[in-house]
């Protein structure tokens, strides 16, 4: 089976490409990390008016209605680009309020980018807690709005700035769309694993035919070939899977595609770090913003070992 994306796909896929490109992601991501969130805002401001967030907001609020397949060419391109911010938990909360008495109150502002927000299950930490415009968590009681956050925390990717929720806020649903959510979070999770992937294997590619060994550059060494193959197989293999999730949302097809998004983007962060050599541990070198944050989505929103149980429990 065949998953081709249509003309307007590929044209929303090329102007986010191209918007993203113009806009120098590096320096906004570093800002991000440092606590300065002045180019992030900015750059989530141009996102949104590219109708991203919208894609997972009824049109009632001010959205597109619910378009999973779009939503995935989106996160590849944000992926692609390592766009900073809760984008994840922004649709996941989107996804938790529809529905709900409270969509009104705050799905057009997030739809429209005036607001951010993050989402944490199961008192886990937040991610852009200290960032984000609506902090939510989802615990046993249901769906509440955090009084606040305590202090961030290390993270691996250090644009993903951890930190926990207060308890005590104000209770929103008692029911909320808890395995619904789960799955956008995961399809858009896998959607950004692959594009931080696509650029890992493109920027190890123009490394490796420019770095000279011997007198030739190292991407003409049968072994560095076969390392860039293996990385372009795994990635073109998740690809269909990941389109192919969006299509049925089924529970299981969201899982697998997770995995095997995930862990085609860390193989190519582990070739992209051998092949770039000592300079792929340094984090002043743009390689670093997609290495941490391949080994960070790896486990963002599900395990492997988790979204394989899903996957074998379906079947």
């Amino acid at each position: 089976m065949r998953f081709l994306l249509d003309a307007e796909q590929r044209a929303f896929a090329d102007s986010l490409h191209a918007m993203l490109t113009a806009a120098d992601t590096p320096s906004a991501v570093r800002d991000w990390s440092r606590g300065d969130p002045t180019a992030g805002r900015a750059l989530w401001s141009r996102v949104a008016e590219a109708g991203v967030f919208g894609l997972a907001v009824p049109q009632e609020y001010g959205g597109a209605g619910l378009r999973p397949v779009a939503l995935a060419v989106a996160f590849v391109e944000l992926g692609r680009h390592a766009v900073p911010g809760p984008l994840v938990e922004t649709v996941t909360a989107t996804v938790l309020l529809a529905g709900t008495s409270h969509a009104g109150r705050f799905l057009p502002g997030l739809a429209a980018g005036e607001a951010m927000a993050t989402v944490a299950y199961d008192d886990a930490y937040a991610v852009d807690a200290d960032m984000a415009t609506h902090r939510f968590s989802v615990t046993r009681d249901g769906l509440c709005l955090a009084a606040g956050h305590g202090p961030v925390r290390p993270s691996l990717d250090p644009a993903r700035r951890l930190a926990p929720l207060l308890s005590g806020g104000e209770l929103l649903t008692a029911r909320p769309a808890r395995p619904h959510a789960l799955r956008w979070a995961r399809l858009a999770t896998a959607a950004q694993a692959l594009g931080v992937g696509l650029a890992l294997l493109d920027r190890t590619v123009a490394y490796v035919g420019q770095r000279v060994q011997f007198g030739v550059p190292t991407g003409s060494f049968q072994a560095v070939k076969h390392r860039l193959a293996d990385a372009k197989i795994a990635l073109e293999f998740a690809r269909p899977l990941v389109l192919g999730a969006a299509l049925t949302m089924a529970p299981a097809d969201v899982a697998a595609a997770k995995v095997r998004a995930c862990e085609a983007a860390y193989t190519a962060a582990r070739t992209a770090l051998q092949l770039h050599g000592a300079i792929g541990y340094t984090a002043e070198y743009d390689l670093s913003l997609w290495l941490t944050k391949a080994r960070a989505l790896r486990t963002a929103w599900g395990s492997p070992d988790e979204c394989r149980a899903e996957v074998l429990g379906a079947g």
